[in-house]
């Protein structure tokens, strides 16, 4: 099998190759791997095994339909990642998002139908549900975004879905909460306060801290997406849910974790258009392929700092190519 892996390079797309190349999914240990990466601030080729003969990394956007053309062909399988996919940026840079995460996610379907590519999983968030005070999104809830990231991840499902009914193209979509583990880039609450609390740092918390999200190990998330791969049914959404925490508990877990304490905390305005709560029901990834988390959230938090704590010549780097203001 070939797959092609569209923002390997980054801090998801990465874990799922990493997993993949290490023989970590059942029946993939023979898998070649293309992974399509434009390296923007968020993608680093130090997050993939370089020297793996199975790896073939290629540099270029998602947005080139001639690349794609010459590319796709030969390719079983696409897991498409690429996305522009922070919020604040949005906000101020939305341009950006809609060309990568709508035009893109076009583009590379149409280049997908005409090179017969067989299946592909689009991932996407839970954040296209917009926000929700009590109970929990199916797959069938609406889509009602709240800021241009979310908004253009919704365009980029809808186009899947038309692709699916349109074309009979096999699209399969994921909808995940928010994901934590190593390398991930330092604009992310997590790495940012953990980097910051490491530093000697104070850390901003947005509002009075109440909005709550629910978290996902990466490592579950791309078993969730090899499972939808793999089991998974053409046209189908599949939510991937966590545990869920407002953003004061989460601080105060890294706060314990890094052995600081409230002192370190700013609180400032929040953020314009802030979701109040996230929260998925995943009964249908659970029920029909048997998904189940693996990772549980303090151990996993735990091991996360731990990676921080060992690597800071990994953020150290990004620190010094970003500037000091995260």
């Amino acid at each position: 099998m070939r797959i092609l892996v569209t923002g390997g390079a980054g801090f998801i797309g990465s874990h799922y190759v990493r997993s993949l190349l290490a023989g970590r999914y059942p029946g993939q240990r023979d898998t070649e791997v293309t992974v399509l990466d434009s390296l923007t601030y968020a993608g680093n080729t130090t997050n993939l095994p370089m020297d793996d003969p199975r790896l073939a990394f290629v540099r270029g956007d998602v947005c080139d339909r001639r690349l794609l053309a010459k590319l796709l062909p030969g390719h079983d399988t696409v897991v498409h990642f690429a996305a522009e996919s922070h919020v604040d940026r949005s906000l101020v840079d939305p341009d950006v998002f809609m060309k990568t995460n709508v035009v893109g996610t076009q583009i590379l379907l149409d280049c997908c139908l005409h090179a017969g590519v067989e299946r592909i999983v689009h991932v996407s968030t839970d954040e296209v549900y917009g926000s929700i005070a009590e109970g929990t999104w199916t797959e069938e809830s609406p889509l009602q975004p709240n800021s241009p990231y979310s908004a253009s991840k919704a365009g980029a499902d809808l186009i899947a879905r038309a692709y699916w009914r349109t074309h009979g193209l096999d699209v399969r979509v994921t909808r995940c909460c928010n994901n934590y583990g190593p390398y991930q880039y330092i604009e992310k609450i997590i790495p940012v306060f953990v980097t910051n609390l490491l530093s000697g740092r104070t850390v901003p918390l947005y509002g009075d801290g109440g909005n709550a999200r629910e978290w996902l190990h990466v490592d579950d998330h791309c078993r969730a997406i090899q499972l939808v791969l793999t089991d998974g049914r053409p046209g189908e959404v599949y939510n991937i849910g966590g545990t869920e925490l407002t953003n004061k508990e989460l601080t105060g877990r890294l706060l314990d974790l890094c052995g600081a304490d409230w002192g370190r905390v700013r609180f400032v305005a929040d953020r314009r258009g802030h979701d109040r709560r996230y929260s998925v029901d995943d009964g249908k990834i659970r029920r029909e392929l048997g998904f189940e988390p693996r990772v549980d959230l303090d151990e996993g938090l735990a091991e996360v700092v731990r990676w921080y704590r060992e690597h800071r010549y990994w953020w150290n780097l990004l620190r010094d190519a970003v500037g000091s203001a995260l």
